[in-house]
């Protein structure tokens, strides 16, 4: 089986790499050989390659930009996935894709479901719906694993901030009033090559039977301080030394950004459970395998 997968260089992509090699022939390639932003370019792409699965973490994924760089944000997250369910549909290639909790607007206390009405707040979470609605749209076979908070040790993300937060200042200030599940990309990767059939055989029927979108996030909840202060205090425990004496919650609206953020993040799980017999760490012990991985560097 070839299976292409987009966006190795970024968290997720870059965990599913070593976890799909040795099952199947892996074409990676670069942005400039698969580029989003150029959605037109993509069915030729996808023709000479010729791939028997696709799996498409690529995305735009700066929240804030995305409010001044809308149209380049919908060709990346909508018209890119429209046009590879598109080239796959009449061929019967399935596809991976992932979307967000963004696409929610973060009302209520209650974890969403697959099916829960999405109303997003921001240019992000509009673009990274109509990706979403595009790919079914075209009737391609797939599997949309909606996430949220993605980290992971390495990269540009919540945690590698926090770090580098924590060993300049005396105090941080961080948000306690939006609510949802710190995930890490190799919790997701993980998910996801369990969910593939160990028989190429029965590729399409897994999708056929078990595809749609489904939540995939880490177990539990928590705040953005509940995670930062789990962040340091992890890493002290782990032997790392910092500037930090006090993390205080506030409000969102002490911190303002751009693009607004849902103040409800939690997604239901049953589905992934239901469907896949997939139960995800929590978040706490997700965690504690990137601050292992973190540990050397201290």
């Amino acid at each position: 089986m070839k299976i292409l997968l987009t966006g190795t260089a970024g968290q997720v992509g870059g965990a599913l790499l070593p976890m799909l090699q040795g099952r199947a022939d892996i074409v990676a390639p670069e942005l400039e050989q698969f580029d989003l932003s150029r959605p037109d370019e993509l069915a030729g792409k996808l023709d000479s390659i010729e791939p028997d699965l696709i799996i498409n973490p690529a995305a735009y994924t700066a929240v804030d930009r995305a409010e001044d760089e809308r149209d380049l944000a919908f060709r990346i997250n909508a018209e890119a996935p429209r046009a590879i369910a598109q080239w796959a549909a009449p061929r019967g290639v399935p596809l991976v894709h992932f979307s967000t909790d963004y696409v929610f607007d973060g009302s209520g206390d209650r974890p969403w479901r697959e099916d829960s009405i999405p109303a997003p707040l921001s240019v992000y979470g509009q673009s990274k719906l109509a990706g979403d609605r595009a790919i079914a749209e075209a009737g391609a076979l797939h599997v949309i694993a909606r996430t949220s908070w993605v980290y992971a040790a390495s990269g540009a993300n919540f945690l590698k901030t926090i770090v580098r937060l924590a060993g300049e200042r005396e105090q941080l200030r961080i948000v306690a009033d939006q609510i949802g599940a710190p995930t890490t990309a190799n919790a997701i990767s993980q998910a996801v090559v369990a969910m593939l059939p160990r028989s190429d055989d029965d590729l399409h029927e897994t999708f056929e039977q078990r595809g749609g979108v489904v939540n995939l996030v880490c177990k539990g909840e928590t705040s953005w301080h509940g995670f930062a202060t789990a962040i340091v205090s992890g890493l002290e425990a782990r032997g790392a030394k910092f500037a930090v004496k006090e993390i205080v919650p506030i409000r969102s609206d002490e911190f303002p950004v751009k693009a607004k953020r849902p103040f409800n993040s939690r997604l239901d799980l049953t589905r992934l459970r239901e469907r896949f017999g997939i139960t995800p760490p929590s978040w706490q012990q997700a965690l504690d395998r990137e601050l292992d991985a973190l540990k050397a560097t201290f």
